[in-house]
């Protein structure tokens, strides 16, 4: 019992290191993108601090790198992490269009991939395609260099530690809220001065709860950060560089697309009804 509460209180003692060092180094990064300039090299900073912050803490703990979940046996995993994104931004999206609460087809969007792509004798159809190719492939990849500093340090290491104290729903819940709270500057920043920030919050924090179980589910399905770094830099990628620009925005539009409408979380909470039921089976 007594060597029990020792490894409790070591795990604490771990958990709340980590998140003094990713508060620190997280508030450097959101000064500088709301008080400076809110560019992309900022917010790349912003999201290598979750993965400073765990290397940081496993330094200070004398543990070592190599204890983060860096192998993946099973390469299905990875099929699954690009398919379940893509499928659930598909959802609300085409949702969003058939209800009539937005319009698909943006020119502005179309015509700026056209130039882009150097294809403004194309068809409207080709240049979709061949944007969204290059995106799913080119744009998923590169984007993991982002996603990863995020992944090493939320699901590499931070549900690892939680999953020591609490059970897998517990642990979904507290990753999802606390994921969704270091967010919430940026969400101030995009919606300063509107009148329906709380929504656009709420809706966001809904929806990266959902994408907690998930992302719990398959990280240790698969013992593994590598799924959750895909995932995520999918789920990006689909949500603001294909569909959003995709879709004509207008004032009633932004109460449901995005990441910050309430449509995305809507479909994510019933996939991560899904997953958590098959946790609970799988006895994760």
């Amino acid at each position: 019992m007594a060597n029990q509460l020792i490894d409790r209180k070591q795990v604490w003692k771990t958990i709340f290191l980590f998140l003094g060092i990713l508060i620190s180094l997280s508030a450097i990064s959101y000064y500088a993108i709301l008080k400076l300039n809110p560019t992309s090299i900022y917010v790349g900073a912003l999201m290598m601090c979750p993965a400073l912050s765990a290397l940081a803490t496993l330094k200070i703990m004398k543990r070592p790198i190599s204890s983060l979940p860096w192998n993946l046996k099973r390469a299905k995993y990875l099929r699954l992490s690009y398919l379940i994104p893509v499928s659930y931004v598909t959802i609300a999206y085409i949702s969003i269009w058939l209800f009539g609460l937005s319009k698909a087809l943006n020119q502005n969007t179309i015509l700026e991939w056209s130039q882009e792509l150097g294809m403004e004798e194309f068809g409207i159809p080709f240049i979709i395609i061949s944007m969204v190719v290059l995106l799913s492939i080119v744009g998923v990849v590169k984007n993991m260099g982002s996603t990863l500093g995020e992944e090493i340090g939320w699901r590499g290491f931070f549900i690892y530690e939680l999953r020591k104290l609490f059970s897998f729903g517990g642990v979904s819940i507290i990753s999802g809220l606390i994921w969704s709270i270091w967010h919430w500057p940026i969400i101030l920043l995009i919606y300063k001065g509107s009148g329906n920030v709380i929504f656009h919050i709420t809706a966001f924090t809904v929806m990266v709860l959902g994408m907690s179980v998930i992302l719990a589910y398959y990280t240790f399905m698969s013992n593994s950060l590598w799924p959750s770094a895909l995932f995520h830099s999918v789920h990006n990628i689909y949500i603001q560089k294909i569909f959003t620009p995709l879709t004509s925005a207008s004032e009633r539009s932004a109460f449901w697309i995005d990441e910050y409408g309430l449509m995305l979380p809507m479909i994510t909470t019933i996939f991560a009804v899904y997953f958590w039921h098959r946790a609970k089976v799988e006895n994760l």
